[in-house]
Formats: C-alpha cells, structure tokens, sequence
C-alpha cells in the first residue's frame, strides 16, 4: 500500500490573472490562506484548473514556488508538471522537486493519443528520474487517452507513483480489483467524490473547493468517520453547484463564479473567453443558494 499524500480533499486552484494577462501572485496568495484557513487538506498547483498549459516556463515555476512558501509546510503542495513531451514533463518535474514540491500531478499527454505502451514508458521515465511521490492524472476527456487498470497494475513497480486523480469513474472497481491498495485514488469528479470514497478513494482533488473549500473537507471526512448519511447528503446538496462550476469549460465557470465573490481571479487565458451572459446570470442565482459567508468574512479583513 503506498502511503497518501493527503487524505480529504484538495483544490485544483485557480491561477489568478490581471487584466493583461499576468499572474496576479498576490491574490494567489491570498487564495491559498483562504483555503487553509477553511480547512483545504492540501494545494494542488498548475493542474488544468489552473490553466497551466498556457503559463510560460517561468511562470509555472514562480507559481509553484509561490504555493510552496506561502503554504509553508501546513498542507501538502501537489505541483502539476503533465505534458504532452516526456522531455518537457521531467525537465518540469525536476524543477518542481527542487523547489519543494510535495508530489507531483501528471496528466495523460494530450493531443499526441500515445498508446498505452507510450504511457507506460512515459511514466516509467519520470518516475525513474525523480525522488518525488507522483500522482497520474487519468481524464479522458481532455486527452484522448485512457490510463487502464492493466497499465497500473504493470506501472506498480514504480514505487513513487502512488496515486491516482481518476476521473474514468467506471474503471475504478477494476483498478482495486487488480491493484488493491496499491495506489491512493482521487476522485477527479466533484459530483462523484462521495461514491469514489465509498469504493475506497482517499478524497477528491476539487474545483469546487475553490468556492467551499471546508464543506468539500468535511464531506469527505464524514464519510471516513462513519457519517455516511450526512457524506451523501452533502453530496446531493452539492450538484447544483457541480454544474454551474461544468456548465462551460473548466475553469471559465469557476473563475466566473470567484469574480461574483469578490476575488480578483480576473480572466482566463485565450483561448479560453470570458463565460455567457446566460451561464453568468445562472451562475449568480445558484450561487445565491449556497453559504458563501466565510469568502465574504475573508475578503473583508
């Protein structure tokens, strides 16, 4: 069994932008003590939500460097250094080891739609190269390309990849069936953390812990203490935010969503835009349901 590098949930965090496009380090500091100070078990840095594929080398750098020495050892600090070049990703990953990062997040590489003999080998590569706990990040629906139980299972022999952000729900029986407790699974589906947790994932790695960061902490939680019926409710009163923050591409809705708030997430990055004025409108509205009070009491220090 290969020890979890949290358990409960973390943020996929937002990387905040002016309006000219610059990473707005400041509000990114003030995002992440948020988050601690609401109960987050751990900061996961340049993920997609953080719309990493589109920040310069030396902006991805300076972001997990920002992460790393704000969080100052109280959360673990996952660093997503995934691409779509083997060369690139361990080139990346390094640099993220040496500044401290506590495990890295690797993404299936995209667009090139590698076999799963590709995968394996670039998996193997990194993890061969760095000391750095590692978790794959398996979403299909951005890559094309599926991480399959048979390839984790030949992959168990890396001893630092111990852990999964599985967003290919159902493949999880599959993966304990022919792993065990080899690996730490993560939900990478906010609406399906509770059943993942429940099939014996160690939490979720959460877009909508940007918005609430302690209930998406105590839902997970509950469900490990034994308080299943108040993990399922919690859930279940969660959807509708689930899809407001999915209604357009991640992170335009969550970005939206933390503007409405009062953040200064500013804009994505292009090619990403700016949300529609119908989603906008049905953003407010459901937002408006749920108790946003502890980002108001933050934002107002």
């Amino acid at each position: 069994m290969s020890k979890p590098v949290f358990v409960g949930a973390g943020v996929a965090i937002v990387t905040p932008f002016f309006e000219n496009g610059d990473v707005n380090f400041k509000e990114l500091e003030r995002m992440i003590e948020f988050e601690i100070e609401n109960g987050i078990d751990s900061i996961i840095i340049c993920g997609s939500t953080g719309e990493a594929a589109t920040m310069t080398d030396a902006e991805h750098e300076a972001a997990i460097k920002c992460a790393i020495d704000t969080v100052a050892g109280r959360v673990p600090v996952i660093a997503g250094t995934g691409s779509n070049d083997t060369a690139y990703c361990l080139d990346l990953s390094k640099r993220a080891e040496k500044l401290g990062a506590d495990a890295l997040l690797l993404v299936t590489p995209y667009y090139n739609k590698c076999t799963q003999e590709g995968l394996y080998r670039n998996y193997k590569t990194v993890a061969e190269a760095v000391n750095c706990p590692i978790i794959l990040y398996n979403v299909p629906s951005r890559t094309n390309v599926n991480i399959t139980p048979e390839l984790l299972y030949r992959l168990s022999d890396c001893e630092n990849i111990i852990g999964v952000k599985e967003c290919n729900f159902g493949q999880v029986p599959e993966i304990y069936s022919l792993c065990g407790d080899r690996y730490a699974l993560y939900s990478g589906e906010d609406g399906l953390a509770v059943p993942m947790v429940s099939l014996g994932a160690k939490g979720v790695i959460s877009v909508v812990a940007n918005i609430l960061p302690r209930e998406m902490s105590q839902m997970i939680h509950s469900y490990i203490d034994g308080d299943i019926q108040k993990a399922r409710d919690m859930q279940i009163s969660m959807i509708p935010l689930v899809k407001a923050l999915f209604c357009e591409v991640n992170p335009i809705p969550v970005k939206e969503a933390m503007n409405i708030l009062g953040w200064n997430a500013g804009p994505c990055r292009l090619p990403l835009c700016e949300m529609s004025e119908a989603n906008h409108k049905k953003m407010v509205e459901v937002l408006a349901k749920y108790d946003t009070s502890a980002t108001a009491k933050f934002l107002a220090k």
